[in-house]
């Protein structure tokens, strides 16, 4: 069965640094080709922000490039967002998703719309 649980989101000085969980089954991880992170502002599409692929490749988008690192846990049940020199625009809720069907090309692996599970959010707030 697939699931997925965020945590780690909070208010935080610009600047500083946050780490985001998101929970989930064996069978998730191990299973699902592609896992990531996404984010979304009040009045704003949701925009991909990270991936990881089955093999432990992963990417970043250019706007947190540098800043955010994307990872997971040995034990495959636990994807994590190292969130680094936070700025006021990054302040959104934070969710993970998992595709778990077939390949993507590299220019849709950050679309929202080729994930087919999703938790439910972390808020992260980033003041100045």
């Amino acid at each position: 069965q697939v699931w997925l649980v965020e945590s780690g989101g909070a208010e935080v000085q610009e600047g500083g640094s946050l780490r985001l969980s998101c929970a989930a089954s064996a069978y998730t991880l191990t299973t699902s080709r592609y896992m990531s992170w996404f984010r979304q502002a009040p009045g704003k599409e949701r925009e991909g922000v990270a991936v990881m692929e089955r093999d432990g490749t992963t990417s970043h988008a250019d706007s947190v490039k540098g800043r955010f690192t994307i990872s997971r846990d040995n034990a495959k049940t636990t994807l994590f967002l190292e969130m680094n020199h936070l700025r006021p625009e990054d302040t959104a809720m934070y969710y993970c998703a998992v595709r778990t069907s077939s390949w993507l090309h590299p220019v849709d692996r950050l679309r929202p719309t080729e994930y087919n599970y999703w938790g439910q959010g972390t808020q992260v707030t980033v003041s100045s």
